[in-house]
């Protein structure tokens, strides 16, 4: 294995990420760096497998909190192996199922009351009768609580 070490400007570059995420990842306590006599950023190669997770974590709507959890029960001091990779998505199944549920909801509905042409929530028969909706207070009342 290489241990060659990575300046922060070569981690976005393989990342894909600016600079300034990368740094706010590390301050968030997502990833780490060691620091030069400098104060120069290096970063160990396996940073590059955690930021990659966090970007696709965060695509499938996971929370900041929730990420620094999960990679919390990750080794610090080494890279993964693929047992552990797998331990921590196990978790997010059922989660990421919930969210595919509530989307699919939501699009079903969109078409629904989009295919009608009036696009009022106000005045929508279909969607909100009476506004019912409304009486129930404010906020999403049909998709669940987000």
């Amino acid at each position: 294995m290489d241990d060659k070490l990575l300046a922060i400007g070569e981690v976005a570059e393989r990342s894909g990420l600016a600079a300034s995420a990368v740094r706010f990842y590390e301050k968030a306590g997502l990833v780490r760096a060691e620091r030069t006599p400098g104060n120069q950023r290096l970063f160990r190669r396996d940073v590059l497998r955690r930021l990659a997770f966090i970007r696709i974590a965060q695509k499938v709507g996971l929370s900041l909190e929730e990420i620094v959890e999960a990679l919390n029960e990750l080794p610090a001091d080494k890279a993964p192996n693929a047992k552990e990779w797998q331990q921590l998505s196990r978790g997010w199944r059922e989660r990421i199922d919930e969210r595919i549920e509530i989307l699919e909801a939501l699009r079903g509905g969109l078409s629904s009351c989009i295919g009608c042409g009036c696009l009022s929530l106000r005045t929508c028969a279909l969607a909100n009768r009476d506004d019912l909706a409304g009486r129930s207070g404010s906020g999403p009342r049909y998709l669940g609580d987000f």
